[in-house]
């Protein structure tokens, strides 16, 4: 960019000085001092007896006069005009015409402007392949080729997905020694699909193989295939699979896959897509009469659901390697990679963070580390305790602590009541998750915030804890009627209403939990608008089924509502409990919860170092409003409407 500053500057000051040196030309030279008169008068100063001398230069005359001015004009066709001037004694000078034939100077001058045109269109052009673009090279790949010299990423640093590392160690390894594999008749991979949810650490493998292969490896974003011109994707397929047949054997790494490689036919591109014609030169180029003998393409999406059929088929993508969120063993592996870089306390474990994180995923592990680090730094401490990483859970989950909202003493009450409504009922139903932590400090958008975790990784749910987890999301609006009234009943559980709608529509069309309709599936085509393979929802189902569908919905909300009005109702003095315990400790824990419900007393350390969950006295200020609740498993408040808006 400085260079094309200096050469803009350049051009600048080249045109400024010519248009100075064309106006300097243009002036008439020898003209200070002379005037120009009438014929008329001109003849009568020579009758006059007032010129000197006359200089005649075609039908240009100028004429000076006895007191020394110089005077000019133009004489019409006067054959007469010598005679005259012969006759009033003045000296008469002659000087040949201008031929008519330009000068260079005035060649340069009118040819100028276009001179200058032309200068312009060459420098930008020379800047454009300066820039790596290159003029009319827009079909050229952007595939990168990796040299990590610094930074290096090898499988060591990969941890928590054993099963797709170990499918990757065998594709460098048929990189290394091939003949261990073709001795027996196996043929080298053409293709590996990476699959799996965001933050799993599938770019993260990619880089792996770059640093343990030792070949060429280039990589790609799936966006940089198509530009602004139809037909630059197709172009740029062709062109990357050129410069991978050159450096063969080679891996090209193609991430976010989904972006060229859609299905056909889908959203509103119809046939004439220009990503169509990129994925049909992808195919191609994959598997068609040429061979790529030593081109292995390595691809990550995480929505394998809108990729086109030909594009997952054996010979072009051989494997698809599933990268999912990592279990229990795979979440304490991760964490001690990532705990390498930080100075840990003796009480630090990892089995116990992995086991409170279930549905973590690889980059929220980093990010907790991460979090716990910078809350050990902001206290000035030397070492990360479990106390920070307890915190830093919290925070990921339920988002950051935000003491300086302020709430009035009446808020604060119905907080405490809302949450402990929450907790009360998530005891007390069969098969509910385990409570974690109940807070009325506000988190996030969430003015308070009930917290459940299951015990371990789970990958399904019965129903029995489906109809439970409805009427725990009902305990916190519940807890408002019965202690306030109905009419003091507020928009904080705005939040868990739309939670429990969704959650009791799935039940009805996703999973068949409905007597009346069947293990029937009614919610298709719901996530595959535009993106998918349609443009807008189809309703597959006639009126009356909507309208049953809408009955059944509003019977398991009805009767979570029943049953967690009839829980608190019949356990009221437990609800007194934990909501004064919350409006004095302002954090509680599922064991503190559950040994205040066995009647004994709620045990804090020194309150000099208050572990999580410890009473901090009049964190929240008082007098305010309330927040919205975003977390996805807990009962939380959402504010209520601001007037006006």
């Amino acid at each position: 960019m400085n260079n094309f500053g200096k050469n803009l500057a350049l051009w600048v000051i080249i045109g400024l000085l010519l248009v100075a040196l064309f106006n300097l030309f243009q002036q008439p030279s020898g003209n200070s001092g002379r005037d120009g008169i009438p014929y008329s008068t001109f003849l009568a100063d020579v009758q006059g007896g007032q010129i000197s001398e006359v200089t005649i230069k075609g039908r240009n005359i100028t004429a000076v006069r006895k007191d020394g001015r110089t005077l000019s004009t133009y004489a019409p066709g006067d054959p007469n005009l010598v005679d005259k001037l012969d006759k009033s004694g003045v000296v008469i000078k002659a000087a040949p015409m201008d031929d008519g034939s330009p000068s260079l100077l005035n060649i340069l001058i009118s040819w100028f402007p276009m001179l200058l045109l032309i200068g312009v269109w060459i420098f930008f052009m020379r800047q454009m392949q300066g820039g790596g673009g290159k003029a009319m090279g827009f079909g050229k790949s952007k595939a990168r080729l990796l040299t990590e010299r610094s930074g290096r990423v090898t499988f060591g640093d990969v941890a928590g997905i054993e099963e797709a590392k170990q499918e990757l160690e065998e594709v460098v390894e048929f990189l290394r020694d091939p003949q261990k594999f073709q001795r027996l008749g196996g043929k080298i991979p053409k293709g590996v699909l990476l699959v799996g949810p965001p933050g799993t650490g599938k770019t993260l493998l990619a880089r792996a193989i770059a640093g343990e292969a030792n070949v060429p490896f280039f990589t790609i974003s799936g966006s940089d295939f198509v530009e602004m011109f139809v037909g630059v994707g197709a172009s740029r397929v062709r062109d990357m699979f050129e410069q991978g047949k050159k450096n063969a054997p080679c891996i090209i790494f193609i991430d976010e896959i989904d972006a060229v490689g859609r299905h056909r036919g889908a959203g509103l591109g119809g046939g004439n897509d220009e990503r169509e014609q990129t994925l049909n030169q992808l195919l191609v180029e994959m598997d068609g009469f040429e061979a790529n003998e030593g081109v292995i393409l390595i691809a990550a999406t995480n929505r394998p659901d809108v990729l086109d059929p030909a594009l997952l088929r054996p010979g072009r993508f051989d494997r698809q390697v599933v990268v999912p969120n990592p279990d229990v063993l795979g979440r304490e592996m991760i964490l001690k990679v990532h705990m390498k870089k930080v100075p840990l306390a003796p009480d630090v474990d990892a089995k116990v963070i992995a086991r409170g994180t279930p549905g973590f995923s690889g980059a929220d592990l980093a990010n907790l580390v991460n979090e716990a680090a910078l809350l050990a730094a902001r206290k000035n401490k030397r070492l990360v305790t479990m106390a920070e990483f307890e915190d830093a859970k919290d925070k990921v989950m339920m988002g950051a602590e935000r003491r300086s909202m302020v709430m009035t003493e009446d808020e604060k009450a119905l907080t405490a009541y809302h949450e402990a409504g929450h907790a009360l009922v998530a005891l007390s139903v069969p098969k509910h998750d385990p409570l974690h932590k109940v807070t009325i400090i506000p988190r996030g958008r969430a003015l308070g915030v009930t917290m459940s975790l299951p015990e371990r990784d789970k990958y399904g749910y019965s129903k029995v804890e489906l109809t439970s987890k409805l009427a725990m999301m009902f305990g916190g609006r519940v807890a408002e009627e019965l202690i306030f009234g109905e009419d003091n009943v507020t928009t904080g559980a705005g939040n868990d209403i739309q939670q429990a709608t969704g959650l009791a529509r799935s039940m009805v069309t996703e999973y068949g939990f409905s007597d009346k309709l069947g293990p029937l599936r009614y919610s298709a085509n719901e996530e595959e608008v535009f993106l998918g393979h349609s443009v807008t929802q189809q309703k597959n189902m006639s009126d009356q089924t909507a309208d049953l569908i809408d009955s059944e919905v509003r019977s398991l909300i009805s009767d979570a509502e029943i049953t967690a009005r009839k829980v608190l109702t019949e356990r009221k003095a437990d609800l007194e409990k934990i909501a004064e315990a919350l409006l004095e400790y302002e954090n509680l824990s599922g064991e503190d919860i559950n040994s205040l419900l066995r009647g004994e007393d709620i045990v804090r350390p020194s309150p000099d170092d208050p572990p999580v969950g410890a009473a901090r006295k009049s964190s929240v200020p008082t007098s305010g409003k309330k927040s919205r609740d975003s977390g996805k498993d807990t009962g939380g408040m959402e504010p209520e409407p601001q007037p006006g808006t």
